[in-house]
């Protein structure tokens, strides 16, 4: 019998806790387990850049003297 199923050992840390802990779902619903390497679609890909214009527009980055980065508001 073969299963597709990945064997115990092949299972990331989150995959075994939500194994483990199956029979909550009763209680707190399913939870999301999709594959995160896949293609952007056209729509995710295109609010992906109006978020990052607008955070653009709102932030700026400054660098430390020591090479480390931090967002401040801007001053409009």
């Amino acid at each position: 019998m073969t299963t597709d199923a990945p064997r115990s050992d092949d299972r990331t840390f989150v995959q075994k806790f939500m194994a483990a802990t199956d029979k909550l779902r009763a209680i707190f619903g399913p939870a999301q387990s999709s594959s995160r390497d896949h293609e952007m679609t056209k729509a995710n890909q295109e609010s992906l850049a109006a978020m990052q214009a607008e955070t653009a527009a709102a932030y700026e980055t400054v660098t430390r003297p020591d090479g480390s980065t931090y967002l401040v508001p801007k001053e409009h």
